[in-house]
Formats: C-alpha cells, structure tokens, sequence
C-alpha cells in the first residue's frame, strides 16, 4: 500500500466519522467513496463509522473486482458509475432526514433559493425509485446526475459529488439545508419559484462567486 493510499484510507475514515457527527448519517447508513488510481476506495458494508478503521477500507476497480477481506458497501455500483462517468474525485451517498423525508414525496428539489444553481442545474432532481443495491439503482441515479452534482434517491436517500471529498461532504450538507429550508417555506405557504431567466444570471454570478484575489 502507497502512503498515498493509506492516507485516503484515513480520509476515508474521518468522513465517515464526520457525515454521522453532521447528521448526514447514522449506524452504518450511507456510503463515503474515493477515486484511487484506476478504480476507488469505498466504505465496507454493514460496520459503524465508530468501529471503522483504514484496514476496513475497501479497495476495488469499477467492474466490481475488491480485495481484501471486508466486503464493499452494496451501493458500491452507485460509486463506481459515479466515478466511471463523471471526472469528480469522492463520492458521497448519505440519508439524511429532511433529504430523505423529501425522496419519499418523489419530487425534486426545485429553485425554490438561488443556491439550488450551485448542483448545475434549475432543480436538484428525485432518481426514481428502485431497489436498494441493485444495478437499477445505480442507472436511476446517473440518468438522475446528468448535468447535475448531486440528486434525491426515492424513497432513499441523496448522492453528491465532488472534486474532493471535502467538498463532496460541504455538498452533502449543503442539499440536507436546502432541503430543510424547502420544507420550512412548505409549512407555512407556497415557496415562490425563481424562473429559468433568474437562475441563469445567479449561473453566471457563480462564475466568479467565493474566489478571494491572491495578492501576487
């Protein structure tokens, strides 16, 4: 194992142990992956963020071939067409509760705020429902991802990806607050929706949004 590896085994571990603390996820719900070469690190099915170790990290090409001992999480398809499709470099599937409660009404996320622009499109679309672990999962979930960063999973849960995974986890927690702000603004009336012409300027805005100038 390269320094390399054992480095992403351990950032592997520190996410995991970061989604539970953000309420991204608890008990061995979810699933945290990494680019590694020509395949990726994945979190092993069935063990608590608590009792993982970097050992436990499951290495693995994109065809589904693992070594090692510990079995990949069963979502584990999800992450490797992810990967296989998109130049991102983590991936992060995760239940939290106002994403999930919201998967179960089957709808997308619309523009309801402009920060909806920041997945890449004018909603955060719902991937229709399939069984969990299964190939059909993994094909709703990238037709979901087309021209988009993160998506709702029916009945199920969300996936957000990232250059890194810190920013694939600070994408995860942001859809879990829009999704929470969304459901407040349900409560109490009908959030108003930003039409297509507003969000393609808060696009162009996003452009040059957050980059601070580095004095030479």
């Amino acid at each position: 194992m390269t320094p390399s590896e054992s480095a992403q085994r351990q950032a592997l571990v520190e996410a995991a142990r970061t989604a539970e603390r953000r309420g991204l996820n608890a008990g061995t719900a979810g699933n945290i992956s990494l680019r590694c070469g020509d395949g990726l690190l994945i979190t092993p099915t069935g063990i608590a963020p608590a009792a993982l170790t970097p050992e436990q990290i499951v290495r693995m090409d994109f065809d589904g071939r693992w070594e090692g001992s510990w079995k990949p999480s069963s979502e584990w398809l999800i992450h490797a067409r992810i990967l296989r499709a998109f130049p991102a470099g983590a991936v992060v599937h995760a239940h939290p509760d106002h994403c999930v409660a919201l998967s179960c009404l089957r709808e997308p996320l619309p523009a309801f705020h402009y920060m909806i622009a920041s997945f890449g499109g004018d909603d955060v679309p719902c991937a229709r429902y399939e069984t969990f672990g299964t190939p059909a999962l993994a094909d709703a979930v990238l037709e979901a991802l087309q021209g988009r960063t993160a998506c709702l999973m029916a009945n199920h849960g969300m996936v957000c990806l990232g250059a890194t995974l810190e920013q694939a986890l600070l994408e995860a927690e942001k859809l879990e607050m829009l999704a929470r702000h969304y459901m407040l603004a349900r409560g109490i009336g009908s959030p108003v929706i930003l039409t297509p012409a507003e969000m393609a300027e808060v696009r162009g805005a996003y452009a040059t949004y957050g980059q601070q100038d580095v004095p030479a």
